[in-house]
């Protein structure tokens, strides 16, 4: 059996920046009620982290971030690496609270395409996901599209700019940024892929004869779940999103001649060594031994 290593894996800039404004801000304002608002990034291990440092979450799947602000009602509210609407940030001032803006670079300079474009905006995104919520919050005139069945659904538009969600699939964006441009010639293309999740995916195309590949992800993670779906795309016969080493077992990689290793940009370095250490002693000896998660991560 041989383990593949895939290289890149691990946090992006974007979430090293968004832990290091969390910890910070842990120190800080030691004391005071820290609230995050919604997930800090789609990882479990690292808000549990984040909550061990005296960080609060709120975190609800039928509620907008602005409907989530009626929650907090002093102290200190963090913006994840998501980014939010421009009503957000308006509601939070007014309410008196602290402001931390952990907001990746990458989607604040979508947020700025859209709110400097004077037009319409198409934006493909996932419906629910907080980085969507936020884009399509900034503009009447942000129109949210998920697939090509949602572009022909789209009205008539004027000075079209089209961008996106930066966790996407490459292929999958692609294609529907070719629908728009075919409902809409004139249309401008801005496609805002950001380069952890290209680099990833792109790596995931080039793997040679693996007939299993793991991405170690919280299956909340878009960029995570894209990877699995990349796999598969590229013609591995199994991709399997796990959220540690916890979730492995033997019968996963039983009977499999080349495994190829990978991770959400979201995921602690260290939960993906341990899935990598557990199957190089499996390869090497055959004895699988069942570890616990330990992220170690701020």
């Amino acid at each position: 059996m041989e383990i593949i290593s895939v290289v890149p894996r691990g946090y992006c800039q974007g979430v090293v920046r968004a832990i290091q404004i969390a910890k910070e801000t842990a120190e800080t304002y030691k004391g005071m009620p820290i609230t995050m608002l919604g997930m800090i990034v789609h990882n479990s291990y690292v808000v549990e982290a984040c909550r061990k440092a005296g960080i609060s979450f709120i975190e609800n799947s039928n509620k907008t971030r602005l409907e989530l602000l009626d929650e907090i009602d002093e102290g200190v509210v963090i913006f994840t690496a998501h980014g939010v609407s421009d009503a957000v940030r308006k509601k939070a001032e007014e309410k008196g609270l602290l402001v931390v803006d952990a907001t990746c670079r990458d989607v604040a300079r979508t947020h700025t395409l859209i709110k400097n474009h004077n037009g319409d905006v198409i934006y493909i995104g996932k419906k629910n996901h907080p980085e969507a919520e936020a884009a399509a919050g900034l503009s009447d005139h942000v129109h949210l599209v998920t697939c090509i069945e949602d572009v022909d659904a789209l009205g008539e538009l004027h000075n079209v700019l089209i961008t996106n969600q930066t966790t996407l699939s490459i292929l999958d964006t692609k294609k529907i940024i070719e629908a728009c441009l075919t409902k809409y010639p004139g249309a401008v293309a801005s496609e805002e892929i950001c380069n952890a999740t290209r680099i990833r995916q792109e790596a995931v195309m080039k793997i040679k004869d693996a007939d299993l590949l793991i991405v170690v992800g919280d299956p909340r993670s878009n960029n995570s779940r894209q990877l699995a779906e990349t796999g598969k795309k590229a013609g591995i016969p199994q991709c399997l999103l796990i959220s540690s080493v916890e979730d492995l077992s033997v019968a996963m990689i039983r009977n499999h001649e080349r495994i190829a290793v990978t991770s959400g940009s979201s995921t602690p370095n260290a939960l993906t060594k341990q899935v990598i250490d557990v199957l190089q002693e499996y390869a090497t000896t055959g004895i699988f031994h069942p570890a616990k998660a330990d992220p170690a991560i701020l």
